[in-house]
């Protein structure tokens, strides 16, 4: 299965993210919270934002492939959400505003394309029917 990849990949990136978070807790000394730091502040953001937005797309592609959809359809739609989730990373680490915009709407597109190709390759037949 194609989606297994993307399912990879935004594990990797969670447990990149989950690393910082915690690499930089151990050198602030701070356990709950962000302690006023800007960069733990940043980390967590960052972190916090993938843990919204990878499930949910990766939800919707593993349907996606399960449904039918074409595998360039798959990769198109997963290489959409990877790199929208490393752009954002770059941009909120770097606080670069436009990287972050971009990001959101690789993300936001991604997502919309996978709602759609779901809607389209549905089994119909077998959600209304009374088996």
């Amino acid at each position: 299965m194609v989606s297994a990849l993307y399912a990879v990949l935004g594990a990797l990136l969670l447990i990149k993210f989950s690393f910082d978070v915690v690499r930089l807790r151990l050198q602030y000394r701070v356990a709950y919270g962000d302690g006023g730091f800007n960069e733990l502040q940043s980390a967590i953001r960052i972190h916090g934002n993938a843990v919204e937005y990878i499930p949910v797309g990766l939800l919707l592609l593993l349907f996606m492939e399960m449904n039918g959809a074409q595998t360039w359809m798959v990769h198109g739609c997963g290489l959409l959400l990877i790199a929208g989730r490393l752009m954002h990373y770059w941009g909120f680490h770097h606080r670069l505003f436009r990287w972050r915009r971009s990001a959101m709407s690789a993300t936001w597109c991604s997502l919309l394309l996978m709602v759609l190709a779901n809607l389209w390759y549905l089994p119909w037949e077998l959600v209304f029917s009374l088996r």
